[in-house]
């Protein structure tokens, strides 16, 4: 629930031009269809149905099944002055989570729910394309939008980029957002440098020798074994992770034994670990091995380690997120506004993106506590305050007219 900033008595939309405004019954009619139709990643057939029917009636030029389920929409601008190309980046895949909200747009697909705003951020590119397909003479160069699948795993934007969604024309700069409800309705969260951390994730089997709990020095316990483990890692980040830098080590899962007299054989554990400095990268991975290896080694035991890298961290180029700041600055008037140092040790792969070309990531703030919308992400009861949407839309728009000035 969102508990550190005061919730707005009220949004003035007057920053938002008059134009968008006009657009909010279409943005939560397209929202809420979405929310009643949630896909899995690369499984997003109906979304990307919905959507290319949309830029379709439109006229919008764009290509569909890009790896798998994406869409790229291309939008010219007619002004004269530049031909650079901003691309904007949308995600459209839901959860595995059965909804709980007794709302009339509440998930149809049984066990499935858009439970982190993907179906919000979608609403906003759509609103977005259709106000920059009407407006194209008040930009110049070229608008890219993506409808990337798979944010939620195992991951659609390093496809997407392989297809070569940033060629053709090539993309000078990316930027998107995120519906946020750890910050209230009216504020933008956007910061130069590290927004979201790198996940990488591995799975461990300790390998002991069983026995019976009254005949220990007989068994190598792969509990006491586990259990060392487990205490051990947490001095990777206590003890060689510089205190200025954030990291985390995290056992989410440690299975082992059958029976309380009997001394088990093996014990299986799995966790993440989450960092913002990219220089970290590998680093967790030998020292993790390391620390599993000499306990093992001590106690008699073997083991099996596997370990990948799910996301690198989200790290803004400061010039776009400086841009994007002076657009929220403008369309953005509460008490709180823009909170320059928003962090989150939560993973995105946003993050490819930003490490192919500049650009940049931000949260908008979407929780109303008033109207009891401040659920957290992935809860079973997540929604947001739809008069988001629309601000979301002017803020894209803006970007594109200051970039492709």
């Amino acid at each position: 629930m969102v508990s550190t900033f005061p919730n707005p008595a009220s949004v003035d939309l007057s920053r938002v031009r008059l134009s968008i405004r006009s657009l909010q019954p279409q943005l939560v009619e397209w929202r809420r269809r979405l929310h009643q139709q949630p896909e899995l990643g690369f499984q997003e057939k109906l979304t990307a149905e919905l959507i290319s029917q949309k830029l379709q009636a439109w006229g919008i030029e764009h290509q569909t099944g890009i790896a798998q389920t994406g869409i790229v929409a291309t939008i010219k601008g007619t002004r004269l002055g530049t031909e650079k190309v901003l691309a904007i980046r949308a995600d459209m895949d839901a959860l595995p989570i059965q909804e709980l909200n007794e709302v009339d747009y509440r998930s149809q697909h049984d066990g499935l729910m858009h439970a982190c705003g993907h179906d919000g951020h979608t609403a906003i590119a759509l609103g977005t394309a259709y106000y920059l397909q009407q407006h194209r003479q008040d930009f110049g160069g070229t608008v890219k939008i993506i409808f990337q699948p798979a944010e939620e795993g195992p991951g659609g934007a390093k496809p997407m980029i392989e297809a070569g969604v940033l060629k053709n024309p090539d993309v000078d700069a990316i930027i998107g957002l995120h519906l946020w409800n750890n910050l209230p309705l009216g504020t933008v969260g956007v910061r130069s440098g590290a927004l979201m951390a790198a996940a990488e994730c591995f799975n461990c089997q300790i390998l002991g020798k069983g026995g019976h709990g009254a005949m220990p020095h007989q068994t190598i316990d792969a509990v006491l074994v586990a259990a060392q483990v487990v205490n051990a890692l947490q001095s990777i980040v206590a003890r060689n992770v510089n205190p200025i830098d954030a990291a985390v080590v995290t056992v989410g899962e440690l299975h082992a034994g059958t029976k309380r007299n009997v001394i088990a054989d093996s014990a299986r554990m799995s966790g993440t670990v989450r960092y913002f400095n990219p220089n970290f990268k590998g680093f967790f991975k030998q020292r993790i091995e390391q620390v599993i290896a000499g306990i093992c080694q001590s106690y008699g035991a073997k083991y099996e380690l596997e370990y990948w890298s799910l996301y690198p961290p989200v790290i803004n180029d400061g010039a776009i997120a400086q841009l994007v700041r002076s657009v929220a600055e403008e369309v953005i008037e509460t008490p709180i506004g823009i909170v320059p140092e928003c962090q989150t040790m939560g993973a995105e792969d946003m993050s490819f993106f930003l490490e192919a070309v500049p650009g940049c990531y931000f949260f908008l703030g979407s929780a109303n506590a008033a109207k009891d919308l401040a659920y957290p992400h992935h809860h079973p009861r997540f929604d947001f305050d739809e008069i988001a949407l629309p601000i979301g839309v002017e803020i894209f728009v803006r970007s594109v007219e200051k970039f492709l000035k």
